[in-house]
């Protein structure tokens, strides 16, 4: 199974004299993509928002610059929001990066938790399923085929045109990234295309029927669900020990879904809240290494994920509590880890 981290690399949303705003706050993740490098994770993924909290609207250019500090780790956005992007321009500049990189771009593509790149880049909420949909067939009809000939109703057509640079290895990996959507999972299986599925609240058990449904929808389709990779994507946080990690983690991921929570409508959490979530069957994953790594590995045992992402950088964590993180995540949880779920030897015959 493939360890790795996300994050949309926040920054303070208010300013003050321990504000992490967008300058300071990218050079860090520069920082923290060159360390998950070096102690051998195997990816790292930047998502995409357009909101004063974040600092990454443009992934790929973030990826690019770790791609020339980094050797080994694959990079990829997570997510990319294709509804409100040209599928052209997101393959120009994923295919460069995977130049760049020597072959590790991938792009995780989702329709977004945020709604500001609508109106921003001048579409409407009413078309929002129809826009992935048609974007993503144009996306994968980019990486098929060097010359493409497209139509749809919200670009412009295209009539056997070249798109050019091609990706390092011919073809870029397109993951589909979502939040529990029913339609959203059995549409990636009916594609063939790789599932990554969010679990940032209630109950992880609770999610597993969408990989069922996920594979269901590939034999449907003729798909062979055996090739068919799946990732689970999670909040958590690792220190030397438990309780260190619960007190770190808790302020800076609190304000987060609280502030996200005034907007949606959700209710207020609170430290208890969180202990529950923190608990064996909850969706967070904090504490110390092993804490962690036994948490992994049960929930590997519920889905058979192919990969596990765990987003520790949110909100104002402070940039060397997450460096010791990503150390430790590295050091301690990835061995226990992969030894766990590898593979059993065949015995000789």
């Amino acid at each position: 199974m493939e360890l790795g981290l996300y994050t949309f690399a926040d920054v303070s949303p208010m300013p003050g004299a321990d504000a992490i705003d967008p300058h300071r706050r990218l050079r860090n993740l520069i920082e923290e993509i060159e360390l998950a490098d070096q102690i051998g994770l195997d990816v790292f993924g930047l998502g995409e928002h357009h909101r004063p909290d974040y600092a990454a609207s443009a992934p790929v250019v973030a990826l690019a610059a770790a791609a020339e500090r980094t050797s080994r780790i694959k990079l990829t956005s997570a997510v990319t929001v294709l509804s409100s992007d040209d599928p052209v321009r997101v393959f120009q500049q994923f295919a460069t990066l995977d130049l760049l990189s020597g072959g590790r771009a991938e792009i995780m593509a989702g329709r977004g938790s945020f709604i500001e790149s609508f109106p921003l880049f001048g579409y409407n909420l009413e078309d929002y399923d129809e826009l992935f949909a048609e974007k993503l067939d144009l996306l994968l009809a980019l990486n098929e085929s060097e010359r493409v000939t497209w139509s749809g109703n919200h670009r412009a057509a295209i009539n056997d045109r070249g798109v050019y640079p091609r990706p390092y290895r011919g073809k870029l990996p397109i993951w589909i990234a979502v939040g529990g959507t029913p339609q959203s999972v059995a549409r990636a299986g009916a594609l063939g295309l790789p599932l990554a599925l969010a679990i940032i609240g209630g109950e992880p058990a609770r999610f597993a029927p969408l990989f069922d449904l996920y594979r269901e929808a590939a034999r449907r389709s003729g798909q062979d669900p055996q090739k068919l990779a799946t990732s689970i994507n999670v909040h958590g946080f690792v220190a030397e020990t438990t309780d260190k990690a619960a007190d770190d983690f808790y302020g800076p991921q609190a304000e987060v879904m609280n502030r996200i929570g005034r907007e949606r409508g959700w209710g207020p959490t609170n430290r208890a809240h969180f202990d529950q979530a923190r608990s064996p069957r909850g969706a967070l994953f904090v504490g110390d290494p092993e804490t962690v790594a036994e948490k992994i590995v049960a929930q590997h045992k519920i889905f058979g994920n192919d990969r596990f992402l765990l987003q520790m950088a949110i909100g104002t964590m402070p940039h060397d509590k997450v460096m010791k993180a990503i150390e430790l995540y590295g050091t301690k949880v990835a061995p226990i880890v992969r030894k766990e779920t590898a593979a059993p030897a065949v015995a000789a015959q």
